[in-house]
């Protein structure tokens, strides 16, 4: 499979349900999805919630370790600060997103946490896969909630 293939499932999962913002999150090892999440921050009224840490310890659980070396993260849109250091302590070989957060986004946009030096573990971050599809979905979620 491709990154395209594995954004694509992330794409699926982030459009599971309609009130939460759209982002979805796989983790792969040997070209196998071990975990795919979505955001659960409101069905769960859980500010931590996000797809990458959701999607991160259920892949710990699946294969049984706490370090998901040989592992990749794809999710739609860039992790934030608190997504970004989870992808280091975690111990991901590659994060792959879709949409940049000019806002929040900690894998190169706003700054580069999985990359920096200081830290012990580096994580190869690349973005703009499938960038327009996972926008489109964000820009419908959103327009939807300005809507109302």
């Amino acid at each position: 499979m491709k990154d395209t293939d594995y954004m694509s499932a992330a794409l699926e999962e982030a459009a599971k349900d309609p009130l939460e913002v759209p982002v979805g999150a796989v983790i792969v090892r040997d070209g196998v999805i071990v975990a795919s999440e979505h955001n659960r921050q409101v069905a769960r009224n859980d500010a931590l919630a996000h797809a990458e840490l959701l999607a991160i310890a259920s892949a710990q659980k699946a294969l049984g370790t706490r370090q998901l070396t040989g592992c990749e993260m794809f999710v739609t849109l860039e992790p934030c600060p608190m997504c970004a250091g989870a992808v280091i302590l975690s111990g991901l070989e590659r994060c792959v997103f879709a949409a940049f957060d000019k806002q929040y986004g900690c894998c190169g946009s706003v700054y580069a946490l999985p990359m920096d030096p200081v830290f012990h573990h580096h994580t190869d971050c690349r973005g703009g896969i499938m960038q327009e599809e996972a926008e489109a979905l964000l820009d419908t979620f959103f327009r939807g909630i300005r809507s109302n």
